[in-house]
């Protein structure tokens, strides 16, 4: 009888360590199951753990957003200057003014354009000879080629350096802050166009200086007119220089 008693002992106690590690088994599964938070269907905030920001956090978080200042366009800058050089253009139009095709300034390096120069001379130096001598002026030869050098000289920097832009609208306005003298072949210096262009004022004001017979008056007018406003203007270091001149040219801008 004492064995019976003992085992049924034995065997009660461990029924009750049995449901004992069960019930831990189970109160641990249930802390687990608890703490992981499911979505509830009314899409309440109740299994939600939402944790406050703090106000450091806030503070940084909005310090960086203010921090952040847009883009400006540096192209838009405008120069209050008299001189004043154009501003870098993007690289997007820089990639369209080498891929284009530039009619605009296409005509200069073509046969025969050279000879037009030659022939708008000699038309002016007729004309103005013409007019001279019908309101009865001394001195005709003088100052007909005198004012041949003038108007060539003026007429060629109103075209070539005050007119920007291309008529031809091809480009997608890549040209249309440049002026013709910039455009022609891209931009590159000394060209066989450029040197003519270059040297043809010079020549003309040594035609003019030649038959005003060395008049010290007339050399000092035509060497001003054929350096400042022929020759000047064309040399690489007045590249992209724009000069004010208030009620006539506005400020220069890469639109």
């Amino acid at each position: 009888m004492s064995e019976s008693i003992s085992q049924e002992s034995v065997t009660d106690h461990k029924s009750l360590l049995s449901k004992e590690t069960r019930s831990s088994f189970d109160s641990e599964d249930n802390k687990i199951t608890e703490s992981i938070p499911f979505p509830a269907d009314d899409n309440s905030n109740d299994y939600l753990d939402i944790t406050p920001i703090s106000k450091s956090r806030q503070s940084n978080s909005i310090t960086t957003s203010l921090s952040i200042k847009p883009v400006k366009d540096h192209r838009r800058r405008r120069s209050s200057s008299i001189i004043s050089h154009v501003q870098p253009e993007s690289l997007e139009d820089e990639a369209d003014q080498q891929l284009s095709i530039n009619m605009n300034v296409l005509w200069i390096d073509q046969r025969g354009a050279w000879l037009v120069h030659f022939l708008l001379v000699v038309i002016l130096k007729t004309v103005l000879s013409t007019i001279l001598k019908s309101n009865h002026y001394t001195q005709i030869t003088e100052l007909s080629w005198s004012l041949t050098n003038t108007l060539y000289c003026c007429g060629s920097y109103i075209m070539f350096h005050m007119v920007k832009g291309s008529p031809f609208d091809l480009n997608g306005g890549c040209f249309d802050n440049l002026t013709m003298w910039e455009q022609i072949d891209n931009g590159v210096q000394f060209t066989p166009a450029r040197k003519f262009l270059i040297f043809f004022p010079i020549s003309l004001f040594l035609i003019s200086t030649h038959y005003s017979r060395f008049s010290l008056n007339m050399f000092i007018y035509n060497f001003f007119i054929c350096v400042c406003v022929g020759v000047v203007p064309k040399l690489p270091w007045t590249h992209k220089l724009r000069i004010r001149v208030p009620g006539i040219s506005g400020p220069q801008t890469i639109s």
